[in-house]
């Protein structure tokens, strides 16, 4: 009895950690959280991408943005992925996607409650469709509302 108690207890803990330890590479954030983290990171080029799970033209970018992140690290880009999926979507869908997909970037997940609100926010043009990709360096700021290309991203990024 006392060793299937304590298997029991160490599965439990097992997976305890592993999803613990998993499920904080997926925060959530606010609009004002976002933009004090850019705003302290003044020295980085920071690629926010507006995603969701159930986003085919979403998920099918996602691999562009992990390699600028990869390929450009050395010159302080940051790429933030930040999903717009429901808050009650955390642990059933946003989690699971970016642990199956094996995403390296930072994931947020969007914590909002106004949709209208949060759009004129990031940027008074935007629709409100995504994907949609924010590009900021310094002051400069440039918004876009379409799925990209490797080339097109890249292309994007070495503009600002």
């Amino acid at each position: 009895m006392m060793k299937i108690q304590t298997f029991s207890f160490s599965v439990f803990l097992l997976m305890a950690f592993t999803f613990s330890g998993y499920s904080q590479n997926v925060k959530l954030l606010n609009i004002d959280q976002l933009n004090e983290r850019i705003k302290n990171g003044k020295d980085s080029t920071y690629v926010v991408n507006f995603w969701a799970t159930w986003c085919a033209p979403c998920i099918k970018e996602l691999p562009h943005f992990e390699k600028l992140q990869a390929n450009y690290k050395s010159e302080k880009v940051k790429v933030l992925l930040v999903s717009v999926d429901f808050k009650s979507k955390l642990t059933s869908a946003v989690v699971p996607f970016v642990k199956r997909k094996n995403l390296k970037n930072e994931v947020f997940l969007l914590n909002e409650s106004s949709p209208q609100e949060y759009i004129d926010r990031i940027d008074p043009s935007w629709s409100g469709s995504i994907p949609a990709t924010l590009f900021i360096k310094g002051n400069k700021r440039k918004f876009m509302e379409n799925e990209f290309t490797y080339e097109q991203l890249l292309t994007e990024y070495k503009k600002l």
